[in-house]
């Protein structure tokens, strides 16, 4: 084993807010019997390449959830405009991190071999400042979904562009150029979330509403781990009913 290696210290950190917009109070709401956070967090503790887990919240009531399953909590600003603001606070109180990946609470099918497959990357390239996810797509109606974020890679599959528009753009046939789905999963070096998260927001990030193009517009590099895994998360009350019965499936 290499000395980074040997350094290298990764924490899960799993951000849980009360207050969404679309959706209050949902890292509580029941799925087939327990709390959508507590599926997470279960599904976390699988995973056998991070060498810390924990919650940032701010809401008392989800930490006391946190006390119930189990899990080391952080509690955070209530003011943070983004997860990835609450969970550089919560890396700031674990002094031996240097790498971080932001595990999205709102994932009850959290995939742990993707989580694993980052963080080896991870530590395995200690100087990497940031990681995400991406997964082959060929449904026509999702690559034309402003909801669902695509991505571009070079030839070491690092991303080139991420955008809500379909890219790219094929105005040749090219079969063996594939569309590729952003899973919002990442991992950070330590050192650069600090840094990241004091730069301005930057143009293109405004434009499309994705914060991870200010780290391309500062020129950072952005692994992308390819994957065959769907990241599907719970964004509304309605699709209780689809996220229970593919959980129902899993068990």
């Amino acid at each position: 084993m290499s000395r980074e290696k040997e350094k290298s210290h990764i924490i899960g950190i799993i951000p849980a807010r009360w207050a969404s917009s679309r959706f209050p109070g949902k890292p509580l709401h029941p799925l087939l019997g327990k709390p959508l956070l507590q599926h997470v967090f279960e599904r976390a503790t699988l995973c056998s390449e991070l060498d810390e887990l924990v919650i940032a919240t701010d809401d008392g009531r989800i930490a006391a959830l946190c006390k119930t399953i189990g899990a080391k909590v952080i509690h955070t600003r209530s003011d943070h405009p983004t997860g990835t603001d609450r969970i550089a606070e919560a890396a700031e109180q674990c002094e031996a991190a240097t790498h971080v990946i932001n595990i999205q609470g709102d994932e009850p099918l959290l995939e742990p071999e993707l989580v694993d497959a980052l963080a080896r990357e991870l530590r395995n390239n200690c100087d990497l400042p940031m990681i995400t996810a991406g997964s082959p797509l060929d449904n026509l109606e999702l690559i034309a979904d402003s909801n669902v974020v695509k991505l571009v890679i070079d030839q070491n599959q690092n991303a080139l562009y991420f955008s809500r528009s379909p890219i790219p753009f094929r105005r040749n046939d090219t079969p063996s150029l594939p569309t590729y789905r952003h899973l919002g999963i990442y991992g950070y070096r330590v050192d650069f979330l600090k840094h990241f998260i004091n730069l301005p927001p930057s143009p293109l990030e405004i434009a499309e509403g994705l914060e991870q193009l200010r780290a391309l517009e500062n020129s950072a590099t952005i692994r992308v781990h390819l994957t065959e895994h769907e990241a599907i998360g719970l964004d509304s009350p309605d699709q209780v009913p689809l996220i229970e019965s593919l959980l129902a499936l899993s068990q």
